[in-house]
């Protein structure tokens, strides 16, 4: 076992011990501060400071130490007096300035961390013991704050230095960037030496440059320079807050620039150059100002508004002029497609822009009242119509998907219904339609997009082309049975009179063969369904002749107007105007068109005399013997006389008709259910209801029709209430 005595007393250092340790670590320090070596170990200089503090001489060892540094910093002072204060602005001088005060700087700070590696055992015990007391390396920050930069002439001088050394940055010169984040760092180690003195004034520098420059170059250049300069800026002055500027400005400087070069110039940027980006469908110079914009309080408001009314402004030029209405329709798909690429790819698909988008073309298109649905409904005639070329199946439902798009925006659907049902009828009863699948492509989309209601019509078609085929198969059977069932093939198309277009019906001589053929069609037809009444139509028959020439015989697709012309020449080789007109009974007009078509078009089975385009009275038509044609079934097409004015006209009229009765409807309807009502609820609870525009005024003259017709009537003291009469 080891005994171990305790010491009654702790030993008492040496005489003269403190002195003497002071008077060394005194030495070491001065070393440390004047650069030159030291003469002790640094081992021994720790030791001896561990010694001191244990001794309970750390307040003493702490004070002297400061004394000793604060002694050291003082002194450096006066070698920033020799420059003068007046030559401030002198590049060359300032930077002088800087590069000595940088250099105290980083000596400073090498000295404190030697001279706190020594008194280390003093930083960890007593300093951290006395909350109130700063750490070693704090102790000498502040010493440099108090004597030297904070001395008004040091800190002005710097300050000075350092902006202007940005401003040439600034101005494209090459500048000591480590030399700055050096003199920045030492700023904001001084805590609120770099908020206070330098971040305020280079703020109110770079506002009043920035401001100074956003007012020269918005006169001097065009948008989309503008743009890719503030962009640069703003990349410029990111660069400089990671490169040397303290993290905690660069929201502060992003935002000047910001404000500066865009915030104050958004609306006038947009007027310059928005137009011209958007028909130059300029897709990167666009993508940038959404972007730029996007960084700016309030700047994707002003943006969405101008891109509103480029829309509205570029869409009525498509949409009012009658003379674009030949391409209109195509001019709004392809405005759409660029429109939707812009949203996609530059303004990355915001709902803000695709919503406004949508608002925008509904206003444009529908200041023209009811021609864009119908020259819509004419576009998807060609699209659909057999000998339509252009688009394999796939692309034709792509076509119609984009149609559909167009086709929402518009108020007047029914416009739209009555024109595509002419067209419809048209493809079907002439057997013109390209495509089934498309036609019920068709009919699907519209039916999803305005409800059963709207196509009930449409698939009323389609049902009474599929019916006449089952019926035709049965007639067939029906007519082999028969003792005489005739040399002619007839077909025929049973059309529910309700789905279809309303055709005028003409009165035309027919061939003793054809009425006793449609004789035994209406006996068949009828005993199968009785209580039906047949009407034919002539307008839309069409045949097949056999015919022989010189040449040898040849097979005619025509219309039954052609058919009656025709046969005629059975019977002579030669007949007048007035003769074939008296003979076939077809209307003026009607028949001048048909014989155009046989002997003025490509195939002239007919020679007129006198020669000439237009048929006139007194003209003589003689058989063509010599006809001539490569092709053995030849398909004479009937002059299409131009859709009409009238025609036109009377469509948009049975539309306008049909509004008139869904307006009695709904207003009976309404009447009914609530009794008494007041006018102005009427009115807003009939725009409710009603799926197409409509003025107040047209709605107050059905009103009135209906008090004139005894459905409702007014209140006897309030002339602006009305009761449902029973």
């Amino acid at each position: 076992k080891l005994p171990v005595s305790y010491f009654t007393e702790r030993p008492k250092l040496p005489d003269n011990y403190t002195q003497d340790t002071w008077q060394k670590l005194h030495e070491a320090v001065g070393a440390i501060q004047s650069s030159i070596s030291i003469k002790y170990n640094l081992e021994e200089l720790y030791q001896a400071v561990e010694n001191l503090c244990s001794y309970k001489v750390s307040a003493t060892l702490y004070k002297q130490l400061r004394q000793v540094c604060e002694e050291h910093v003082k002194a450096q002072i006066l070698q920033f007096r020799e420059y003068p204060f007046d030559m401030l602005r002198n590049s060359l001088d300032s930077l002088l300035f800087l590069k000595k005060i940088n250099k105290c700087w980083q000596d400073h700070c090498r000295q404190m961390i030697m001279i706190r590696s020594i008194f280390l055992f003093l930083d960890r015990t007593y300093v951290l013991q006395n909350s109130m007391l700063p750490s070693i390396w704090d102790m000498g920050l502040e010493l440099f704050r108090n004597h030297i930069i904070s001395d008004k002439q040091v800190q002005t001088k710097t300050i000075d230095g350092i902006l202007l050394l940005i401003e040439r940055e600034r101005n494209g010169e090459a500048v000591d960037r480590s030399l700055l984040r050096s003199l920045l760092s030492m700023l904001s180690d001084l805590q609120q030496v770099y908020k206070e003195s330098f971040e305020q004034r280079f703020l109110e520098e770079t506002n009043c440059l920035y401001a100074a420059e956003g007012q020269r170059l918005m006169q001097e250049r065009e948008v989309p320079e503008y743009l890719h300069h503030v962009n640069k800026r703003l990349e410029e002055e990111g660069d400089r807050v990671i490169t040397y500027l303290d993290h905690s400005t660069q929201k502060p400087l992003i935002a000047c620039v910001e404000k500066q070069l865009l915030g104050e110039h958004l609306t006038a940027i947009l007027q310059k150059g928005l137009d011209s980006l958007l028909d130059e469908n300029r897709i990167s110079d666009l993508t940038q100002t959404y972007q730029l914009f996007s960084r700016v309080k309030g700047g994707q408001q002003i943006l969405l508004q101008h891109w509103s009314e480029y829309i509205k402004n570029f869409g009525t030029t498509i949409v009012v002029n009658p003379e674009k209405d030949k391409d209109m329709v195509q001019e709004l798909l392809d405005f759409k497609d660029k429109v939707d690429h812009i949203i996609e790819v530059c303004f990355q698909k915001n709902e803000k822009f695709i919503n406004l988008m949508k608002e925008s073309f509904e206003t444009f298109i529908n200041k023209r009242p009811n021609k864009p649905a119908e020259l819509i409904a004419k576009y998807v005639d060609s699209k659909l119509r057999a000998g339509n070329k252009e688009a394999t199946d796939e692309e034709l439902e792509r076509i119609l998907d984009k149609i559909m798009i167009i086709f929402r925006f518009i108020h007047g659907k029914d416009v739209f219904e009555a024109f595509y049902k002419k067209d419809l009828a048209k493809r079907l009863l002439v057997g013109k339609s390209a495509s089934v699948d498309a036609e019920k492509s068709m009919l699907s989309k519209l039916k999803h997009e305005c409800g059963a209601a709207f196509t009930s019509k449409l698939e009323g078609m389609f049902k009474d082309m599929e019916l006449s085929k089952d019926v035709m198969v049965q007639f067939k059977q029906y007519m082999q049975n028969q003792s005489d069932p005739g040399n002619i093939d007839l077909t025929v198309n049973i059309l529910t009179m309700g789905y279809w277009p309303t055709y005028t019906p003409m009165e035309v001589h027919l061939n003793s063969e054809m009425i006793k053929l449609q004789e035994v069609f209406k006996t068949f037809y009828l005993g199968k369904h009785s209580g039906r009444k047949l009407q034919w139509q002539t307008t839309l028959g069409h045949a097949v002749l056999k015919a022989e020439f010189k040449e040898g015989k040849k097979e005619f697709q025509v219309s039954l107007f052609q058919t009656l012309v025709l046969l005629m020449f059975n019977e002579g080789d030669e007949f007048s105007f007035e003769e074939i007109k008296m003979a076939t009974g077809v209307e003026d007009s009607e028949l001048r068109r048909t014989l155009q078509s046989l002997a003025c078009g490509k195939a002239r089975v007919l020679i007129k005399n006198p020669k000439g385009k237009d048929v006139e009275d007194g003209d003589k038509f003689i058989f063509n013997g010599d006809f001539k044609h490569k092709l053995f079934r030849i398909k004479i097409n009937q002059i299409q006389m131009k859709e009409t004015v009238e025609e036109q006209v009377s469509t948009t009229e049975r539309v306008f008709q049909d509004r008139q009765y869904q307006i009695d409807a709904a207003i009976v309807r309404i009447m009914k259910m609530r009794k008494t009502l007041g006018h102005n609820l009427l009115v807003s609870e009939l725009y409710n209801q009603l799926k197409f525009p409509v003025k107040p005024g047209d709605l107050k003259k059905r009103i009135e029709s209906l008090i004139d017709r005894d459905y409702m009537e007014r209140d006897k003291d309030n002339p602006n209430q009305y009761h449902y009469v029973a």
